[in-house]
């Protein structure tokens, strides 16, 4: 790269710092205890901001450049803190960024959720899912990665406020299934996604969403790519949905103007396999920026 062209090279890190006024929030949630999979989920947030330098703000395929300031609230002390203790330092983190339009939550392990979606409040708010699993496991034995679904079920969350997208044969129990569909939950399935096309069932699922909530919280448990191509989280599967599925549907979540918080999950930069992980994750953060300049 010339001199000239390093001068003309303006990365998406240079949206992101200490923006007041900004409509766009990301706070990094490095949750890693009680996990059902062990490993370093608490890294993800320190490699989603070392891997922005390396996008270009401007998409070649639209002719477009992202322009949107976007307000850095750090990361939240979450060291050794279960997810119990988590709710109210997250769910206050996610109230103090109230006046954004969009909360970008980069997990950190998917126990992020609930205090997430406590953070907008459980009044009027929807919950979609993109994950190969239902975390649906019961939460006698406490709070974990493998049930945030379910503790928002307990805390009165309308399941029929719920949808699930990309879940995974064999991946699951009979059990979660059941208590899904008993709930009232729209459970849509890897095979269905393939059929009718991933980003299409997202739209389909937005759309039955704004119909029933003021504002929508997306989940994305990151374990709902292939794992061929994403091998950065210990729950992936083969035969999830492909990158390119991913960012189709990220940008359709981030143009929704119902869409006030998304979080990012079950990255773990420990399992690596050369930068893969972080420029998957960078490449969707671009994906939901592009789509929320769309709205």
């Amino acid at each position: 790269m010339t001199s000239s062209e390093a001068l003309s090279w303006r990365s998406v890190a240079d949206l992101v710092g200490d923006h007041a006024d900004a409509p766009v929030a990301v706070i990094g949630c490095p949750l890693n205890e009680r996990s059902l999979t062990p490993g370093r989920c608490d890294l993800g947030p320190r490699a989603f901001r070392a891997a922005l330098p390396r996008f270009s703000t401007y998409d070649v395929e639209t002719g477009r450049a992202l322009t949107t300031p976007i307000h850095d609230a750090g990361d939240v002390a979450l060291k050794a803190v279960s997810p119990a203790d988590a709710l109210y330092p997250l769910q206050t983190a996610v109230r103090a960024q109230a006046n954004r339009d969009l909360i970008v939550l980069i997990g950190g392990n998917n126990a992020v959720t609930r205090p997430g979606v406590h953070g907008l409040g459980l009044e009027g708010t929807a919950l979609l899912t993109l994950d190969a699993h239902f975390d649906l496991r019961d939460t006698d034995q406490g709070l974990t990665n493998g049930n945030p679904v379910q503790a928002l079920l307990d805390d009165g969350l309308d399941g029929r406020r719920i949808s699930q997208i990309g879940l995974a044969p064999f991946a699951n129990t009979r059990r979660a299934h059941d208590k899904a569909l008993a709930a009232g939950i729209s459970v849509r399935t890897a095979a269905e996604c393939r059929r009718i096309g991933f980003a299409a069932v997202v739209a389909e699922e937005l759309e039955r969403l704004s119909g029933l909530a003021d504002r929508i919280y997306v989940d994305v448990d990151i374990d709902v790519l292939d794992r061929s191509q994403w091998p950065a989280s210990p729950g992936a599967r083969p035969g999830g949905c492909s990158v390119h599925d991913l960012f189709e549907a990220t940008r359709l979540i981030g143009a929704h103007p119902k869409v006030a918080a998304v979080d990012l999950t079950e990255y773990d930069p420990s399992l690596e396999i050369g930068d893969l992980g972080s420029l998957t994750v960078g490449r969707w953060f671009c994906e939901l920026l592009a789509g929320f300049e769309a709205r």
